[in-house]
C-alpha cells in the first residue's frame, strides 16, 4: 500500500517522564566486558530506555539518531505514553572514530541487547521495532534488511516486528560513497545500500519522508523506489508516506504515523496469535 499524506497534525507529548514509566540510562550495550572495550566504545556505545513499569509484554521501539554517520546525539522519539510502548535511544560509533561498517554493527549490537534484555523489564522480544531519522533511518533499514548484521548475534532479522526509517537513505549512504572517493551527487548502490537487500520475507516496512520539493535532493524519490521494489519482489506489508509541507526534519509529522502503524502491527500480531 502506498499513501500520500497531505497534512499531519503534530502530537504534543510531554518531555518529562510520564507516570507509570521508568528510565534506565547510559547502558553499555556491546557484547563484551566493559574493560575490554576501547575508551571511545566505553563512552559512545550507550543507550537509554524508557519503559512502562506495570505493563507486561509491551512493545519496544529502538531509535537511531541522525547526523550523517559523523555526528548527532541520542534522543528519545516522541511516542505518546498512552500506548505503553518502550523507547530506546541509541548512541553508535561515528565516522571517523569508526568505519561505516562498525556504525552498522553498533546499531545491530544495540538491537541485540534489547532482544536479550527487554523481557527482564517486562517487554516482549517479539515486539521490537527499529526506527530512526536520516542516518538513523539508514541504519534501521540496513540492520532490518541485510540479515548478516543481526545474524552475528544469532538473531533472525525477520523476527523484528517492523522496520521504520524516517527520511533514511535507501541507496548507499553518501558518507560511505565519500569514503570510497565518490562525490556526494554520484549515486551508488551496493551491499551498503538498503535497496540492495530488498526481500519478500522481510519484516513489515514503513517508510516516511518529507515533501520531495523540500527534502534532501532525491531522498523522497529513492524511498518511493524502495517501496515500489519491495512490492515488486512480493513483500506484503510495505507502506510509504510522503509528508507534504515538511522538509528533511520531518520527525514531528512522522511520530503520529509511526504510532498508528505500530499499533496496527501489534493488533495484527494479537489477532494472529489468537487464531
Amino acid at each position: 500500500m502506498f499513501t500520500l499524506l497531505v497534512s499531519v497534525a503534530v502530537t504534543s507529548v510531554n518531555a518529562q517522564l510520564e507516570d507509570g514509566f521508568a528510565k534506565k540510562s547510559d547502558i553499555f550495550y556491546l557484547d563484551m566486558p566493559l574493560e575490554k572495550a576501547s575508551e571511545y566504545q566505553q563512552k559512545q556505545n550507550r543507550l537509554d530506555i524508557i519503559y512502562p513499569e506495570k505493563h507486561e509484554g509491551f512493545a519496544t521501539i529502538v531509535w537511531f539518531h541522525g547526523g550523517g554517520l559523523t555526528g548527532g546525539r541520542r534522543y528519545m522519539p516522541r511516542i505518546n505514553s498512552k500506548h505503553n510502548i518502550a523507547t530506546v535511544a541509541v548512541s553508535y560509533g561515528l565516522i571517523p572514530n569508526v568505519t561505516y561498517q562498525q556504525s552498522i554493527e553498533d546499531a545491530a549490537s544495540s538491537v541485540a541487547w534489547v532482544y536479550k534484555h527487554i523481557a527482564e523489564l517486562g517487554g516482549d522480544p517479539n515486539k521490537i521495532f527499529i526506527s530512526g531519522h536520516s542516518a538513523g533511518g539508514y541504519l534501521a533499514a540496513m540492520v532490518g534488511l541485510d540479515k548478516k548484521w543481526l545474524a552475528k548475534h544469532d538473531i533472525d532479522a525477520n523476527t523484528l516486528a517492523g522496520i521504520i526509517p524516517f527520511s533514511g537513505q535507501m541507496t548507499t549512504h553518501f558518507k560511505v560513497r565519500k569514503e570510497r572517493g565518490f562525490t556526494d551527487n554520484h549515486p551508488v548502490l551496493d551491499e551498503f545500500g538498503p535497496l540492495w537487500h530488498i526481500r519478500k520475507d522481510a519484516s513489515p516496512f514503513l517508510l516516511i519522508t518529507g515533501d520531495r520539493e523540500m527534502e534532501y535532493p532525491g531522498r523522497t524519490e529513492e524511498n518511493l523506489f524502495m517501496a515500489k521494489m519491495m512490492k515488486v519482489v512480493g513483500h506484503p506489508n510495505t507502506t510509504m508516506y510522503e509528508l507534504q509541507g515538511y522538509g528533511h526534519g520531518m520527525t514531528g509529522g512522522g511520530y503520529p504515523i509511526l504510532e498508528r502503524w505500530v499499533n496496527k502491527q501489534l493488533k495484527a500480531m494479537t489477532t494472529s496469535d489468537s487464531q
